[in-house]
């Protein structure tokens, strides 16, 4: 099982209902556009060219999904480089309204994920492991990438390990 298989299905045991897999269509999006706008604010000019946060954190993201997997690493390139110049857009807004509106973004996003949750009966990944936190977006964009028909043999793998591992931690829940 390759790394990219193995962060997909570990995430993807804890999101096994459609709904809550839909509801994570809307919120993890949410959630990383307001991260981008709320640390795009933070930046250096360096030879004309301001860095910001946001940029670094870009960079840090895609190299990490391109070392897993090129296709979808550079996907991700595309969505970020959409979203980024709209994220700048809200951070150069006076500091209340980009407050405002980015922490807005975030606490709405983190309502849709919590509500999918509420469906699945399970917690977010993130709760046994941080680097769920990093897979949540390239899981949003794998499913998308399987709605489309697509990579039908990867989420057949990353399907068939999931319902182990969450046969696992139900097995594990019952004797505790």
């Amino acid at each position: 099982m390759s790394k990219l298989e193995q962060l997909l299905s570990q995430y993807a045991a804890y999101h096994l209902d459609h709904k809550n897999i839909m509801t994570h269509f809307i919120g993890i999006p949410m959630i990383v556009f307001s991260i981008m706008c709320l640390t795009a604010r933070a930046g250096v000019m360096i030879s004309g060219f301001e860095l910001t946060l946001a940029s670094v954190l870009i960079v840090v993201s895609v190299v990490y999904y391109l070392s897993l997997d090129k296709i979808f690493g550079l996907l991700m390139l595309i969505i970020f480089a959409i979203a980024y110049p709209f994220a700048y857009k809200i951070a150069q807004m006076d500091t209340s309204t980009w407050l405002l509106l980015s922490i807005g973004i975030f606490v709405v996003g983190w309502v849709f994920q919590f509500v999918g949750h509420f469906y699945e009966k399970k917690k977010p990944a993130f709760v046994d492991d941080l680097v769920g936190l990093a897979i949540g977006p390239l899981f949003v964009l794998a499913e998308f990438v399987f709605l489309l028909g697509l990579r039908k043999d990867l989420q057949a793998r990353m399907l068939d390990a999931a319902k182990k591992q969450r046969a696992e931690m139900d097995a594990k829940a019952v004797h505790v």
